[in-house]
């Protein structure tokens, strides 16, 4: 097959292949799965039927997602299609993990914010090493109810997933590949070389100092440094499959191969993954059934360093100089020689010439293809074993119990060389150094269950009795760095040069094992149809917290009432089905630290007694608190679910979810001499939201239609912070300081700072600006300078005046998928958003007054009248227009994109079985086609992990367009 693949800015082409074999087709397979059986969601530990379900539960099905590529990750499939789940990307970067969240955000201080994850009932940190094609469904379990039943890790949602399974009776044999290039989707403005100088010469000029460029307009547009670090970049990926069984045994077999290089600089951002899955299940005897789930995952990738404004390609390539050349070929016509002299170490290009040295941005920005001279050879490593064996035995008709151990066994780690280097005289390495780091860690876990199933006349009754116990963290790590190789090429270096003992060094640790034991039991009863109840209550034991709290309880119970069961519910073409549920559930967040709640003894508080001696001395490393304990999250959930005119389903949610003592480190003292601030239960925080899920199918003869949207929206509030504070600082950029707050009353992180109301004009503006004394308010301003808001009425301008100035957590969320297909003609359409959030744009080095800007700068303040949104250019800033936080800084960061679209053409099934395959079909997909927003960075798809809104230069997202084909034998 010849494929001619264009390459051009902002394009991704992909060639996708997909091949089913089947052995066997039987009569049934044509017909529509919901007219063969009712639909059942997984609920933890067993499944349910979806119209009986209680709970808030939001399912995503293989046949939602199969044609759906993603960049790597599977958490990216939930993107928009569940009303109440946030996915952000964190990262264009390959193999980058994106924030999941799940009905907001719970805690501000314990661990992440991330939900938990439960493949195939194994408890798992993440799931970048499962593969999407090996997904069968998944089941996000959202409010208290049907969450309960994972107690005191389920505060932040549940999320469950089972991989695919056998089909008795039939063999499958399946791959699926594709092939792609890609490239950047959007650049920043940034100023040419021309206009860097207009506007360095005006900064300085506006200080009281000589313009440092004497004729801008000769340096024309200079050096475009992001065109010097985005590249075109392959993507492939292969799978392979195969799937059969009997009356006694069914197995699931898969392998897959992928590969990407990043779109920024690919050499040293690229990410590569070999996995491999067995799942099997056999009936040993007609009342015992036996299994197990087996998936290995090796990762090896290479990243740079992304949204980090000290350093790293992206950074670099915003904050640099359009005037530095990327090679120089001619050093004494350099305006300053001695930049590349000094130095035996500077970099070189392969012809030997230096990469360029900028003399006037340094710090940790330099030249980024010199700066990827000193990555290579650096990466990071993973292998990743998942499994579990089970039991099923079958004691009585209606009495079932199962055992099963289940497990994850990890390693990872990293390899480094630094070669001897001089990137500037702020960024060089006169030592050469490799260093290799490996760690190791086991997890497991065994749970037993008990169920009993009976119907009685029109009751139906489900029990649940279950038991667990977990071990985590049984881990190690060591490292071993040697310096003074006698080579400075990466591909050289080896730990096998003997070198000096005082050039080696080694580290090594173990972790800190923790255990947990759980007891859980759950009823399941509905009469008729239409009346149900759900309960729950798990009892967790931790050894992560004091002997005053080592246990909790988490109940729960829903309840549902399918009112158009009723007798007197009247046949009729508007409501076919009504269900109202409502839920109350308790839950729980333990994820801080191993044993934060002891005082240890540390070394390092070293002391001399009488003879002047240095001796090691020990100290407690915190205060010790022994009332320590979870976090509580109470969730209140009521919802209806509707059929409307026979075609569509409706669901809407409406809960509060409240979190409780929630974990956090509170600052002490300095002469207290501890090591670590201690952990304290310090606050609580509310979530309050709405959520409409809305779904249409139908068909017309040739033609059919489904369609399915989401909507959500969320109010988050903090209540309480300990010691009555109103406030605690949040997150910080640069000089700066803090830029936004946990504040009561408000939204999580949300932004404080100054109020800009105007530019001064003219100095009659500032004369004017007086408080009740008669005194300037703003005495260091000059015309041109930011007008700040007097917010509390002191009469000056100080963090007083700090106010809210926007929130970081969106307040709205949606996601919308139409599917269309006429006879062999198909149509997918998926699009995503979200709004009512701000980002802070922190792309810029605040503390480089050098620095280059986007082109918006173009709009200062020139002189009066020029504009009184932009205050004058200025680098020793008096008025801190630029060094102190305001909203100047802050942009909405409403979007919504187009994610995907696909069109597909199947041809004739006679023209198939020409070939002898069942089905053969063509598509062409584009991702990402197009964003519509007014922030001006990179992406407005931001989170930051549980720091949200801050862009500190992100990896950009690609476009992408895909040409594909699926077959099935």
């Amino acid at each position: 097959m010849n494929v001619k693949i264009s390459r051009s800015l902002g394009m991704v082409a992909v060639l996708y292949f997909t091949a089913n074999f089947s052995a066997q087709n039987t009569a049934n397979d044509t017909l529509p799965k919901e007219n063969q059986i009712e639909e059942v969601v997984m609920i933890g530990y067993g499944t349910q039927k979806k119209s009986n379900v209680t709970g808030a539960i939001s399912s995503v099905k293989a046949s939602d997602i199969e044609n759906a590529p993603v960049a790597g990750r599977p958490e990216q499939v939930l993107q928009g299609r569940a009303a109440g789940v946030s996915v952000v990307s964190n990262s264009g970067q390959p193999g980058a993990a994106p924030t999941v969240r799940v009905r907001g955000i719970t805690s501000f201080g314990a661990g992440s914010n991330d939900p938990l994850w439960v493949v195939d009932g194994i408890v798992v940190d993440n799931i970048g090493w499962l593969n999407q094609s090996d997904i069968e469904g998944m089941e996000i379990l959202k409010d208290g109810a049907s969450a309960a039943i994972y107690g005191v890790s389920a505060a932040k949602g549940v999320i469950l997933i089972t991989t695919k399974k056998g089909a008795k009776g039939r063999m499958n044999l399946s791959y699926n590949g594709f092939f792609g290039v890609g490239s950047a989707s959007r650049k920043l403005d940034l100023l040419n070389a021309t206009q860097y100088a207009t506007i360095m010469n005006e900064a300085n000029v506006n200080d009281g100092h000589a313009p440092t460029f004497a004729n801008p307009g000769s340096l024309g547009t200079g050096t475009d440094w992001q065109k010097q670090i985005f590249n075109s970049a392959q993507r492939q990926s292969h799978e392979f499959s195969i799937t059969g069984g009997n009356d006694k045994s069914t197995f699931y077999t898969s392998f897959g191969y992928y590969d990407q290089e990043g779109i920024v600089m690919r050499n040293i951002s690229n990410y590569k993954r070999i996995n491999a899955r067995f799942n099997s299940t056999h009936k040993v005897f007609d009342f015992l059934t036996i299994g197990q789930t087996f998936a290995y995952t090796h990762v090896k990738a290479q990243g740079i360093n992304d949204n980090n404004e000290f350093g790293g390609p992206l950074s670099s390539a915003i904050n640099l100089d359009p005037t530095t050349p990327v090679v120089v070929t001619d050093i004494a016509s350099q305006p300053f020689p001695s930049d590349y002299t000094n130095n035996a170490n500077i970099i070189r290009d392969p012809n030997g010439n230096p990469y360029g040295i900028s003399h006037w941005v340094s710090k940790e920005m330099s030249n980024p293809l010199a700066f990827q001279e000193t990555q290579r050879g650096r990466y990071r490593w993973s292998d990743d074993i998942v499994a579990n064996v089970f039991g099923d035995l079958k004691i009585t008709k209606h009495l079932n119990f199962k055992s099963s151990v289940n497990g994850k066994l990890a390693y990872w780690g990293n390899q480094a060389f630094t070669p001897q280097s001089y990137l500037s005289s702020a960024n060089s390495n006169n030592t050469n150094s490799l260093f290799r780091e490996i760690q190791r860690k086991f997890e497991w876990n065994t749970e037993n269950t008990l169920t009993y199933q009976n119907r009685f006349e029109k009751h139906n009754l489900s029990v649940l009795l279950g038991q667990g116990y977990y071990e985590y963290n049984i881990s190690y790590g060591q490292n071993t760095t040697y310096k003074n190789l006698p080579t400075n090429d990466w591909q050289e270096a080896s730990f096998n040069f003997d070198i000096a003992a005082s050039d080696k060094s080694s580290n090594a640790w173990d972790g800190k094992q923790t255990h947990k034991a759980s007891y859980f039991a759950r009823v399941v009863y509905d009469y008729d149809n239409r009346y149900l109840f759900t309960g729950t209550v798990r009892r967790d034991g931790s050894s992560k917290f004091g002997r005053n709290n080592h246990w909790g309880n988490f109940p729960a119970m829903s309840l549902g009432w399918n009112i158009s069961n009723e007798s007197f519910w009247p046949q009729n073409n508007v409501v076919n089905s009504f269900k109202l549920r409502g839920g109350y559930g308790v839950l729980g967040n333990d994820a801080i630290a191993d044993f934060q709640y002891a005082n240890f003894l540390v070394s390092g508080s070293n002391y001399t007694f009488g003879d002047n001696i240095i001796r090691v001395g020990y100290a407690p490393s915190t205060l010790e608190n022994p009332d320590l304990k979870w976090e509580r999250t109470s969730q209140l959930n009521i919802a209806a679910d509707l059929k409307i005119f026979k075609n569509f389903d409706l669901s809407v949610d409406v809960y509060r979810k409240k979190s409780t003592d929630i974990l956090r480190q509170v600052e002490v003292p300095g002469y207290l001499g501890l090591i670590n601030n201690p952990w304290r239960n310090i606050g609580d925080m509310n979530n309050d939201g709405v959520e409409v899920s809305l779904g249409y199918k139908k068909n017309w003869g040739d033609f059919g239609l489904s369609a399915n949207g989401n909507f959500s929206y969320l109010k988050n509030e903090i209540t309480r912070l300990e010691g009555g504070k109103d406030y605690v600082n949040f997150a910080s950029f640069q000089t700066l300081g803090t830029v936004s707050r946990l504040q009561v009353g408000q939204s999580y992180g949300s932004f404080y700072g100054f109020q800009n109301i105007g530019v001064f004009q003219n100095q009659a503006d500032i004369d004017a600006y007086r408080n009740s004394n008669g005194a300037l308010i703003q005495p260091n301003a000059r015309p041109g300078d930011f007008k700040r808001l007097d917010a509390n009425g002191d009469g000056k301008i100080d963090e007083n005046d700090y106010i809210n100035l926007g929130n970081s957590v969106p307040k709205y969320t949606f996601g919308f998928t139409l599917n269309m297909n006429y006879k062999n003609f198909d149509l997918m359409v998926f699009a995503q958003g979200q709004a009512g959030n701000k980002i802070f744009q922190g792309l810029r080095r605040l503390d480089i007054p050098e620095a280059n800007y986007q082109t918006a700068i173009l709009d200062r303040w020139t002189g009066e009248g020029s504009t009184n949104t932009m205050a004058r250019v200025t680098k020793d800033d008096p008025n801190q227009n630029y060094t102190r936080m305001s909203d100047y800084y802050l942009q909405k960061g409403d979007y919504l994109r187009l994610k995907l679209v696909q069109v597909g053409y199947s041809l004739p099934k006679e023209a198939a079985k020409t070939i002898g395959a069942s089905k053969i079909r063509f598509y062409v997909t584009g991702e990402n086609l197009v964003t519509f927003t007014k922030y001006t960075g990179y992406d407005p798809e931001i989170a930051g992990g549980d720091t949200f809104g801050i862009d500190r230069a992100y990896y950009p997202q690609a476009r992408t367009f895909i040409f594909g084909a699926n077959v099935q034998f």
